[in-house]
């Protein structure tokens, strides 16, 4: 896949890599931008399971 993305980029190498970076970073704007704030909810994270039993401790 990489590999059909590298070869279908216009320009030399330069050029080519600049677009890819380019590309990368929208990849990851998109991911933390949209993606995963809709998925957090969806995940499990934070349904903690540990407690202390109901018991006090202490004095």
């Amino acid at each position: 896949m990489y590999g059909w993305i590298w070869r279908h980029l216009p320009g030399n190498v330069l050029v080519r890599a600049l677009i890819s970076l380019v590309l990368v970073l929208g990849v990851v704007y998109l991911l933390f931008q949209y993606i995963f704030p809709w998925a957090e909810p969806l995940l499990p994270f934070n349904d903690v399971t540990v407690d202390d039993g109901g018991e006090e401790t202490g004095t």
